[in-house]
């Protein structure tokens, strides 16, 4: 015969075994129906069923660092920061309205763009615009838009809305006129070649261009303010549209290296002429 400690560990297993799911329920609902999500209110103590998955919540949208990033951005390429411009995080914050942290996040990320640099005790100011650099960037670009204009000619005809997009950003530039504002002009200029990107088919072409655009924008806002080259850019791309939307890859190809070409040498002369100006 079992001892009377023994009968009475063997009744709490019973109990315990023939009343497990009604303990699993409450558990469930401790959790469930908490404010915070923890059972009994216990501050250290959190009861979750076994296999539960746990969902992260997500966040507002849009995210207010990207907010503050691109509002940052679009001052230093519009050149409201110009470059050498000293950047301080307290006064961003309270201009925007924002807490200091977002400011903080989206600083530190143009840093590792090349768009800032460090600037005495934890400050940053604008970086100066190397002629140099964008000569450089402008060849590689050269490249790169070659074998999309290439690419797109090719799939023109099986993509009726990638040719659709491309016409739509050639229309709407060849609308512009003395008074287009600068932002629009090179809005206007992104969207052109990004259609021809996207109508290539080749996903990475878009995905090597895009830590570019920042630097590239910036560079344009000192080649499109001059009227002259505003006509003269939007003749070089009526005329690679041209040659992709009838699928000739070649004449595309050798029309948007021309024109990155061009665009380079521009940019860097206008640059330099800034920085003996300065």
């Amino acid at each position: 015969m079992a001892s009377a400690p023994e009968r009475l560990r063997l009744d709490l297993a019973n109990t315990l075994a023939r009343h497990r799911d009604l303990l699993a329920d409450f558990f469930q609902r401790a959790v469930i129906d908490s404010p915070t999500g923890r059972g009994l209110g216990s501050r250290n103590t959190e009861f979750r069923i076994p296999n539960e998955p746990r969902m992260i919540p997500l966040d507002p949208l849009p995210n207010l660092s990207d907010q503050v990033y691109a509002r940052i951005l679009e001052a230093i390429i519009d050149r409201t920061l110009p470059p050498g411009h000293r950047i301080r995080q307290n006064e961003f914050a309270e201009k925007l309205g924002v807490s200091r942290q977002p400011v903080s996040h989206a600083l530190h990320l143009l840093h590792r763009q090349g768009l800032l640099a460090e600037s005495g005790r934890r400050g940053f100011e604008v970086t100066q615009l190397d002629p140099a650099r964008i000569r450089q960037l402008y060849e590689v670009r050269g490249a790169i838009d070659a074998l999309a204009a290439r690419l797109a000619a090719k799939q023109v005809k099986t993509d009726p809305a990638g040719r659709s997009r491309l016409e739509a950003a050639l229309r709407a530039g060849r609308g512009i006129d003395r008074k287009t504002p600068l932002a629009r002009l090179i809005a206007l200029d992104v969207d052109f070649h990004s259609a021809i990107y996207h109508l290539a088919g080749n996903p990475v072409i878009e995905e090597m261009i895009a830590p570019q655009w920042p630097h590239m924008r910036r560079s344009m806002a000192a080649v499109l303010a001059e009227l002259d080259y505003r006509e003269s850019a939007w003749t070089e791309h009526a005329a690679i549209a041209a040659h992709i939307l009838v699928g000739n890859a070649k004449a595309a190809e050798a029309a948007a290296l021309a024109h990155a070409q061009t665009a380079g040498q521009k940019t860097e002369e206008r640059l330099r002429a800034l920085e003996q100006a300065a």
